[in-house]
């Protein structure tokens, strides 16, 4: 039964290697920073199947000492400061965890399990300002954030440690990845949140940035499969990971408010104070090499996608207010039928 480290379990992408690593017979650690705030939440549904160890980006020791305790075969490093506008707020704190922690981790992987398959959460934000479309594996970064700077560095250091030391060292870059358990800050889960809140009658307008911006979205669940899957190849390599088709913000929203009988123009207001300081205007995945080397393919598409967070979050807050945790129409007729369209 091999074992399987993941940092940044509590996390999207964590909980959802967890689920899937369990699925396949591995016994999983998941490393936790020591907190006041129990943050659980993603994966109290497996706690009791995992192993939840004490340990930081920021502590080279803590590291050796969990390699040394486990001696995992697999190990996925997810943690990050991962959101890109506090990035500007806290430019030093993401490049000690998300650059310079990949260095600390991949350290004492050299010292401690030289013969683990480690695996790097790149980012399609490396990408930036863009210099050419679709984006590829051998696409230049131009990066437009400190998040996306910290990015590149974790990425080049994986490689130099591949190429240095010979270790089985891989980089995913994954385009966007959403999920009813994405982080209500990023724009997807702050969209459905808001459609799920107005149709609800708890809100009646959604403040959001730049319509325009477009991505790459796709499904959390396939993605951290392709993680996997970039482990039980012969030989390392990177991977670009998309959908190969890009979307913009304002057809998110359409989307998930027609998907409620509702018209998105009504509800949402462009507010100048989430606009980025310098925009990644454009991105979109070539996943031609993950097509052919590993064999994956996307099982969710963008609509399904959307309905998927949609009707999540209209489940969660219709328990909330049945509940009485957060105060709505006296009663949810009101508001009509809450289940799906379409």
């Amino acid at each position: 039964m091999p074992t399987a480290l993941i940092t940044g379990i509590t996390g999207q992408d964590g909980s959802y290697l967890a689920d899937f690593l369990l699925e396949k017979g591995y016994t999983v650690v998941g490393m936790v920073r020591r907190s006041s705030t129990i943050t659980f939440e993603r994966i109290s549904h497996i706690q009791d199947d995992i192993y939840l160890e004490q340990g930081d980006l920021h502590d080279q020791s803590s590291l050796v000492d969990l390699l040394e305790r486990y001696k995992p075969d697999e190990i996925y490093n997810l943690a990050a400061q991962s959101f890109v506008p506090t990035s500007w707020n806290q430019p030093v704190l993401t490049g000690e965890v998300t650059a310079l922690g990949v260095t600390r981790l991949l350290e004492a992987v050299r010292l401690v399990t030289p013969n683990a398959r480690f695996y790097q959460a790149s980012s399609s934000e490396m990408f930036g300002k863009v210099v050419e479309v679709p984006q590829s594996e051998s696409t230049p970064f131009y990066p437009r954030s400190p998040y996306g700077v910290a990015k590149v560095y974790g990425h080049w250091i994986t490689v130099n440690y591949r190429e240095s030391y010979n270790l089985f060292a891989v980089s995913g870059i994954l385009f966007n990845h959403e999920s009813p358990r994405r982080g209500i800050e990023f724009v997807t889960h702050k969209i459905t949140h808001g459609v799920a809140r107005i149709k609800l009658g708890l809100s009646d307008e959604l403040r959001l940035g730049n319509l325009e911006a477009r991505r790459d979205w796709g499904y959390a669940g396939d993605y951290v499969r392709a993680m996997w899957m970039m482990l039980q190849q012969d030989e390392p390599q990177d991977f670009v990971v998309g959908t190969g088709q890009t979307h913009s913000v304002r057809e998110f929203c359409e989307i998930a408010f027609d998907y409620v009988g509702l018209d998105y123009r009504d509800y949402v207001v462009q507010d100048p104070r989430f606009y980025r300081p310098a925009e990644v205007d454009l991105l979109v995945a070539d996943p031609t090499k993950a097509h052919t080397v590993l064999g994956w393919e996307p099982s969710i598409d963008f609509k399904g996608l959307i309905k998927m967070m949609v009707d999540a979050d209209l489940k969660t807050l219709t328990h909330q207010m049945e509940h009485g945790v957060i105060r709505g129409p006296e009663s949810l007729k009101q508001v009509g039928e809450v289940g799906s369209k379409g």
